[in-house]
């Protein structure tokens, strides 16, 4: 039998390069393309591993798994442990989809139910048949525009306040950018000017604040002992009450941003009447996003065009 080597590898190079796609896709990675084509290449590097090393341990269960973890670093950025097994299992995932969707519709094209002479319902087709080269090539586009699609349609047919949108920052005439998530859930003001609090994790508020400011802030939460206040920022601090989910009543370090950009729907929100919250930790394991946004905000903002 003869095996064209580089037919396979190729084939497999373009298979490997579509599913990696639409795992970026699905996990709203901005990862350039190029890393996207090297992962690829270096998931399309197990062919002739097979072919030359039958015996490799890259050929076994656990061998794969490790290839696997491999293929997800080369392709996308390491954020944490969290985000690596996430993009693996959506990895595993639209693999399975892909494969599972081309299995299905050979199974169907082939009509391996049928009846025996005697009239029993055997299975003469199907599983035993080797699914061709120029079915793979002209199936697995379908299937992954299918996947990508109802992925698509399922995400828009979500409610609003479960989008991620872009938002920026401007405090002490310094702007910074990051990802903001609409809470329906954070219904947070301020009793006295009934200003809406968003709330921002550590990840993004020290973009404005050093090392030792930080840990200032962070010992003032911490002991209620506000003289220790950074005095550069005692102007901008203020303390905001709320009734945590034990029913206690606790207090909540705020900032008053110079002002807070929301990029929503194709529309820009602009508005200055708004408090940060500090949140001395991480708002997620994967860092998704970094700001909870108040949904009174998509009321009160000024709305320019995006």
């Amino acid at each position: 039998m003869t095996i064209y080597l580089d037919a396979v590898w190729l084939l497999n190079f373009l298979l490997d390069m579509m599913l990696l796609m639409l795992t970026q896709i699905l996990a709203k990675d901005s990862t350039r393309k190029i890393r996207i084509v090297f992962g690829a290449f270096v998931a399309s590097m197990l062919v002739p591993i097979s072919l030359y090393y039958p015996d490799s341990i890259m050929t076994s269960m656990i061998g794969k798994i490790g290839y696997s973890v491999i293929i997800i670093l080369c392709s996308f950025r390491y954020y944490s442990f969290y985000r690596l097994v996430k993009m693996l299992l959506l990895f595993y995932f639209t693999t399975f989809s892909i494969g599972g969707g081309l299995i299905a519709i050979h199974f169907l094209f082939q009509n391996p139910i049928g009846f025996s002479a005697n009239g029993i319902l055997t299975f003469n087709k199907g599983y035993g048949d080797p699914v061709s080269w120029l079915f793979i090539v002209i199936g697995f586009p379908i299937v992954w525009w299918f996947t990508k699609t109802r992925m698509d349609k399922h995400a828009s047919e979500k409610i609003r306040y479960d989008q991620l949108h872009p938002v920026t920052i401007q405090l002490k005439n310094r702007s910074n950018s990051t990802t903001g998530y609409i809470d329906s859930g954070n219904q947070l003001v301020d009793p006295l000017t009934k200003k809406p609090v968003i709330i921002c994790d550590e990840h993004f508020l020290k973009h404005w604040f050093n090392e030792h400011e930080w840990q200032m802030l962070k010992s003032a939460q911490e002991e209620l002992n506000f003289e220790k206040i950074p005095e550069q920022w005692k102007t901008r601090i203020q303390l905001i009450p709320f009734q945590g989910v034990e029913g206690k009543r606790l207090f909540m370090m705020t900032i008053k941003p110079d002002k807070l950009i929301v990029y929503y729907n194709e529309e820009k929100l602009i508005t200055s009447k708004v408090l940060i919250g500090i949140q001395f930790a991480e708002l997620v394991n994967d860092q998704s996003y970094h700001c909870l946004l108040h949904p009174q905000i998509m009321k009160l903002a000024a709305v320019h065009t995006a």
